[in-house]
């Protein structure tokens, strides 16, 4: 879309872009280094009065945290499929089914 826009309004734009981008790694950042490495270690310890700590001591609301936290389970569930193979069972399927015949080859065993 960026490609679009006159070079001029592109660059400002993804300028932009990339400064949202690091004003949140910086959020998530403060959110992580205000967590104790127990919490850090196990995630299900974050219950209300823990967020609330971590979100003060962040300088963020707790909805960053929840976010943080549901980012982090989601990418967990990814994470967890693709080690037992699910992922690549189902971009095989797609790659058969002709859905990814821009990725030249890139599933082809």
């Amino acid at each position: 879309l960026l490609d679009k826009l006159p070079s001029q309004i592109a660059q400002q734009a993804s300028k932009a872009n990339l400064g949202m981008a690091d004003k949140q790694m910086k959020h998530m950042q403060g959110i992580i280094d205000s967590m104790t490495p127990q919490e850090r270690a196990k995630p299900e310890l974050l219950k209300a009065s823990r967020k609330r700590r971590i979100a003060a001591g962040a300088g963020v609301q707790v909805q960053e945290v929840n976010r943080l936290l549901a980012q982090f389970e989601q990418m967990q569930g990814m994470m967890k499929q693709m080690k037992g193979g699910k992922m690549a069972k189902m971009m095989g399927s797609l790659a058969a089914r002709g859905a990814a015949k821009g990725l030249g080859g890139l599933f082809k065993k």
